[in-house]
Parts: structure tokens; C-alpha cells; sequence
């Protein structure tokens, strides 16, 4: 599963903390986490989709006819509660990213990403929106993907439940080619894939890198009018790091 290691209450909607990465010099800020109790305040942007949602299918919030809302921790119910809000509200065309910790469930977290990508929805992370660890896979999935210069993300490295950190594996193992291979069907071509992979493991597990939205869309080669994925980095790496990201076991991915 992939979540952070600061896990954070904050009131009833499980918010929480940061995503993946392993061990690159990038120009991003790195911070390591120490959290105690519910810190993180719940946003502006939070409280106003909250109050304008028409229904709510997990961590999901229906704002409209074609528009829902992400705000919470995905986990193995999510895909069902998806497909269930679809099924009520057919003309949704849009997931806005307001508040996404990350997902308890990873292999539940991809294939709720994978329903985004067959039900060719638009993935958006408005002014304000934090979309941190396992969050960032379902965003990737847009058929058409927006990123506000306001929005944040956040990758820190991934653990499993055995406490063994991404990089404990080879690069050739099953735990990274899962997540190249869902990067692959977002669009990302193999050398895309491989160093954004790598970047979101560029620090540890205990620690999170956060990107800006002018950041992230250099990464996903992305405008700020948005644009289909099919991300080739901006940012250059001379020499790709071994392989490793999320899958981790008892928290957020």
C-alpha cells in the first residue's frame, strides 16, 4: 500500500501527508516529516467542496452533473464506490483533486486509476489542491489532465508491509514493474516512465519532496491550458537511479 509515514487525522476525512521517491538532487524542496496529531488544517478548498457536494461515494463528492471531487484516502471499497457514483451520475466527465492523501489499498489505488482512464474522465488539481503519494497515480490517469500553478504535490519513497523500503528490491522485480507498467498505460513512453518513477522515489520513506503545479506539469509536459498525458521531463537526468516507489503495507501509498 502507499501512504505516508506521517499519517494525519485531520478531522474525520483522514487527511494526510506527502508521496514517493528514492535518492536524486532535484531542485524541489525536501522536508521530513514529524507529525503530531491532527496537523494539517483543513484547506479553504476543502471546506467550499464539502459544502457544495450533492453526494458523496466515499472519498469521492459529486459537485454536479459532470463534475465530482476527490478529497480523502482511497482504499479497497474506492473502486466500487466509483463505479456506484458513475452509475448515478453518467455525465461526469471531470475528477477535480482537492484533498488526496494517498490510498490504503495500492493494487485497489491502480485499479481505481484504470476506471478513470477506461471512463475517459479529465483529472484537475485546482488552486489549492494537494494530491501526495499513491493520490498522484489516479491523477496521472486523466484522458486530459489540468494543473493549477497553486496546486502541490508530494512524493517521498515507498514502504511495504514487511517494512522493506522500494529500493530493497531489484529493478527488475514485480513491485517496480507494476508501477512502469501503469505509468505505460497512462501514456508515459518506457525512458518517460523510468525517470519519473525514479524521481518519485528520490527520498525516503520518512521524508517527502514537494513539487509545485509548474513543477508536476514540467514533468508531465503539460501546459497550463492542460494537455493529454504522455509526460517527457522537462527536468534532465544524466544517469537513471535503480528503480523504486510505492507499495506500501499499513499506511496511505
Amino acid at each position: 500500500m502507499r501512504f505516508a509515514a506521517f499519517l494525519v487525522c485531520a478531522l474525520s476525512l483522514g487527511l494526510t501527508a506527502p508521496v514517493a521517491a528514492q535518492t536524486y538532487v532535484y531542485e524541489e524542496v525536501v522536508e521530513e516529516w514529524v507529525e503530531t496529531g491532527a496537523s494539517r488544517f483543513v484547506s479553504p478548498q476543502l471546506a467550499q467542496t464539502e459544502q457544495a457536494a450533492v453526494a458523496a461515494y466515499g472519498p469521492f463528492r459529486v459537485l454536479d452533473d459532470g463534475r465530482a471531487a476527490l478529497v480523502g484516502v482511497t482504499n479497497g471499497r474506492s473502486p466500487a464506490q466509483f463505479a456506484a457514483m458513475l452509475a448515478a451520475y453518467p455525465a461526469i466527465d471531470t475528477i477535480e483533486f482537492i484533498e488526496c492523501p494517498g490510498t490504503h489499498d495500492d493494487r485497489a489505488n491502480l485499479q481505481l486509476g484504470r476506471m478513470i482512464r477506461a471512463h475517459g474522465l479529465a483529472t484537475v488539481v485546482p488552486e489549492g489542491g494537494s494530491v501526495r503519494s499513491g493520490a498522484v497515480e489516479l491523477f496521472l490517469a486523466g484522458t486530459n489532465i489540468q494543473i493549477a500553478d497553486g496546486a502541490e504535490f508530494a512524493v517521498h519513497a515507498w514502504m511495504d508491509d514487511r517494512g522493506l523500503s522500494a529500493d530493497d528490491y531489484a529493478a527488475d522485480s514485480p513491485e517496480h514493474a507494476k508501477y512502469l507498467a501503469y505509468y505505460a498505460e497512462m501514456g508515459m513512453e518506457s525512458a518517460a516512465a523510468a525517470r519519473f518513477y525514479a524521481m518519485t522515489n528520490s527520498v525516503p520513506f520518512e521524508q517527502a519532496r514537494w513539487l509545485s503545479g509548474t513543477q508536476m506539469r514540467g514533468w508531465m509536459g503539460v501546459p497550463e491550458t492542460g494537455a493529454e498525458t504522455g509526460p517527457e521531463p522537462v527536468a534532465e537526468i544524466q544517469q537513471l537511479p535503480r528503480l523504486a516507489y510505492l507499495d506500501l503495507g499499513a499506511a496511505l501509498n
